[in-house]
């Protein structure tokens, strides 16, 4: 089923739907440049890996997964049959590994690096968060590489590098191994998606990536139509007044379309 906006789903962007959001979008985003690429480049989805103490800032931003599990004390009484079962105690982890999923191309002749693409994540645009910094690092050491840059940020909260802040609700940047130069497709909460380019090497062309026809696909397969609770506010970065008129009005007619009632 279509969603409610023409472009990117504000709806999506809350940190409990992200994380989803972000693999589908890693894998459907490889899957359609694989197969325009191929065979002279491959694609694969890589991962970096690092911990995240308790005092992360970036940490809230992110579901753990890793648990201590302690069973029942055995010096402990028995209970009479009738009263309550002694519980499994449970505690969150104080470190938590975290797994950050990005796209390389390859040239298939020698596995070298021609493009990095990444999809970012609230902790890589937290303040001081580790995850900030492991992205950070992994940006400057492609940049000063001779690979292509592509970062993709659907998330309108958070900081942002100097060449996009302040301009638009979302962005699509790319940087070209040895240009100077970045290119940028903004884009606000009411536009459709961008189709961006994705540079090989020469003297191959630029892959079209349609960003729009992406998540499309991903919201569709996901059914993302109903388990998304449209009813909440929009999260997690408040909406100025027109755009939350906008939003209501949207989902008003979406709600009117659909083959089931609005809760």
């Amino acid at each position: 089923m279509v969603g409610p906006f023409p472009g990117m789903d504000p709806f999506l962007e809350e940190p409990g739907e992200w994380p989803d959001v972000h693999s589908r979008l890693i894998t459907a985003i490889s899957d359609a440049l694989a197969a325009r690429v191929a065979p002279d480049y491959i694609v694969r989805i890589e991962q970096r890996v690092y911990v995240t103490a308790a005092d992360d800032p970036g940490r809230q931003a992110i579901a753990p997964d890793l648990y201590l599990v302690r069973g029942p004390d055995p010096g402990a009484r028995a209970a009479p049959a009738a009263a309550i079962a002694a519980p499994t105690i449970v505690a969150p982890l104080d470190d938590l590994e975290v797994r950050d999923r990005f796209i390389e191309i390859l040239d298939a002749r020698n596995r070298a690096v021609v493009a990095t693409l990444e999809v970012l994540s609230p902790a890589n645009k937290t303040p001081e968060a580790f995850g900030r910094e492991q992205f950070g690092r992994k940006r400057r050491a492609v940049l000063a590489s001779g690979a292509h840059w592509i970062e993709v940020d659907l998330l309108r909260g958070g900081e942002r590098p100097p060449e996009v802040a302040g301009r638009g609700d979302y962005y699509a940047l790319l940087r070209r191994g040895g240009e100077p130069h970045y290119e940028v497709w903004h884009c606000d909460l009411r536009d459709p998606l961008p189709t961006i380019a994705v540079p090989l090497l020469p003297p191959y062309p630029d892959v079209p990536l349609d960003l729009q026809a992406v998540l499309d696909g991903v919201y569709a397969r996901a059914f993302y139509a109903v388990s998304v609770d449209y009813r909440r506010r929009v999260p997690p970065t408040p909406l100025s007044p027109p755009a939350a008129a906008w939003v209501a009005a949207r989902l008003r007619d979406w709600w009117a379309a659909r083959e089931w009632p609005a809760p």
